[in-house]
């Protein structure tokens, strides 16, 4: 049996290459496993659907060797537990030496072995490398004065005497957050803030 698996993050919108890739070498539907994931999620239901429903002499199509993973150790864990503890053939289509039908001698094996380790390699310094890249454009954005989440709720002129009433018990701590428009949390932290101006 073919299977094909495709890993996207939530982000990205490459899913289409990766399908068209697998359809062309003739895996069905049904048998194309996908999970979209975000950076921080690597549960990859999926996956774990397809692992389980994978017999030996199956063969697994997947587009590039960082599917399998997101880094190192990760991508050799999972080649180790597809080929050796299930018994199924990995064809990598963007890089043909990763094709465990070809060669099954020591050599073809050694060899294998050889490009899937330097390939993890790659992938993860890649994945670290991007991670390094995106810290220090979030740190030349905030230099730039850019700022990140979301915007400060701005407080009422009149807050410091809302603040006043409610401190001297003329009005409660609900008519206090209703007239700044504000959340009980928020107005806490803006009368810190007010305290740390005047002080």
């Amino acid at each position: 049996m073919k299977y094909g698996y495709v890993r996207v993050s939530s982000t990205d919108q490459n899913e289409d290459r990766q399908l068209i890739a697998l359809r062309r070498k003739g895996v069905a539907e049904k048998r194309i496993y996908m999970d979209k994931l975000s950076g921080k999620n690597f549960e990859r239901p999926q996956y774990k659907k397809m692992v389980k429903k994978l017999s030996r002499g199956d063969l697994l199509y997947v587009l590039s060797i960082d599917r399998l993973g997101r880094n190192y150790e990760e991508i050799q864990q999972q080649w180790r537990i597809l080929t050796k503890e299930v018994g199924v053939d990995i064809c990598v289509l963007d890089m043909p030496l990763l094709d465990t039908r070809q060669c099954k001698d020591l050599l073809g094996t050694f060899i294998a072995d050889l490009v899937l380790q330097i390939l993890s390699f790659v992938a993860q310094s890649e994945r670290e490398n991007i991670k390094t890249r995106q810290a220090e454009g979030i740190e030349a954005a905030k230099v730039r004065g850019v700022r990140f989440g979301r915007p400060k709720k701005e407080v009422p002129d009149d807050f410091p005497d809302i603040v006043k009433a409610w401190e001297n018990q003329e009005i409660t701590l609900t008519e206090a957050t209703s007239k700044s428009g504000l959340s009980n949390s928020t107005f806490y932290r803006r009368i810190k803030t007010l305290q740390g101006e005047n002080a």
